[in-house]
């Protein structure tokens, strides 16, 4: 994406929690806990929030388009009130399915041209964590 002198730069970087600390950033999600975690389906577990049908999986989640918007519209505040770039951190276990869902909802919600928008997925090429991690059970996150 080309960067324009005249408009702020909001960079949106997906990640894990798993392999590295969270990204320094103004606003960071940890979405971790409370939404649908496409890692329990083993179709999608190989796959990531880059693909179209784990994207619309992950936002169907009850509460993760708001949640997506609500940061937008505070990023786009933020960009207009602080100097410098502004950086979203979206985390989830793997840093592929949530998170990557997310900056890519979150970008598109920012695609209006009031900032100039760089994404960045820095965990999605990572190896999956163990299952164990992920913690809650499969029926849990499918639904």
């Amino acid at each position: 994406m080309t960067t324009h002198p005249y408009k702020r730069m909001i960079r949106i970087v997906s990640f894990d929690y798993g392999h590295a600390p969270a990204p320094e950033a103004e606003i960071t999600l940890d979405l971790r806990r409370r939404f649908r975690n496409p890692h329990h389906d083993p179709q999608m577990r190989q796959r990531a929030g880059l693909d179209d049908d784990v994207y619309a999986h992950a936002l169907d989640t009850p509460g993760l388009r708001d949640l997506a918007a609500v940061t937008a519209l505070a990023a786009h505040d933020l960009a207009h009130t602080i100097p410098g770039p502004i950086t979203i951190a979206c985390g989830c276990v793997d840093g592929r399915h949530r998170s990557v869902a997310v900056a890519r909802h979150i970008a598109e919600i920012l695609a209006d041209g009031c900032a100039a928008i760089v994404i960045a997925h820095r965990d999605v090429h990572r190896p999956l964590l163990d299952a164990t991690i992920h913690g809650a059970t499969a029926e849990r996150h499918l639904t």
